[in-house]
């Protein structure tokens, strides 16, 4: 094991405290071993990461088959999500009552993340999501799983939730932004055809 260094937490986090939190600034270092620096978007083979991605790959693999999903409560909400610039998201299969219940556990993913090839799904990743007023209920902090950060989203925004947080992990398809980035450059929506 790689010996452990101090490596401060998000910026946002240390300028969130108020100023008269100076002492507390202590608590926003952790302990990170340095072999895991990649975790804030640099390239990685997501398919050889022992963390949340081998979690993600082990409940998830049963639905490499959709129908597998779509048994275990999961539906398509909005049709394939692409990104402004680069990339896309991909087709969502979302578990509502997951969203909905103000808890995160890595082994059940609030939404799972298909593209469309060659007229079929291929599993690429999920996107765990929590209702911020919902997850504030119980917790001071913003949300983490297995040491990765979510990002906050606002209201109004194209999916029509309040406020939420959202953590990707693309365990299927390499994503050369990152591992938990958002937008995957590798993903596309052109072989979308929504059901009539």
């Amino acid at each position: 094991m790689q010996p452990a260094r101090l490596v401060p937490l998000a910026a946002t986090i240390v300028l969130a405290l108020p100023l008269t939190s100076v002492r507390a600034l202590p608590l926003a270092l952790a302990v990170v071993p340095q072999g895991n620096q990649d975790d804030h978007g640099g390239p990685h083979s997501a398919l050889t990461d022992t963390g949340l991605v081998s979690v993600v790959q082990n409940v998830t693999r049963p639905f490499m088959d959709p129908a597998a999903a779509t048994a275990a409560g999961y539906g398509p909400f909005l049709g394939c999500v692409s990104g402004t610039q680069e990339g896309a998201m991909g087709v969502h299969y979302v578990n509502t009552d997951l969203v909905f219940d103000g808890k995160l556990d890595p082994e059940r993913p609030e939404a799972l993340i298909y593209e469309t090839r060659d007229g079929r799904l291929d599993l690429l990743g999920v996107e765990y999501i929590v209702i911020a007023k919902a997850w504030h209920k119980n917790n001071q902090l913003p949300p983490s799983l297995l040491g990765q950060v979510f990002t906050y989203n606002d209201s109004p925004n194209r999916y029509g939730l309040d406020p939420f947080y959202a953590l990707h992990v693309w365990a299927w398809r390499d994503n050369p932004h990152g591992t938990f980035v958002d937008w995957n450059p590798q993903v596309s929506c052109d072989g979308f055809a929504p059901n009539p």
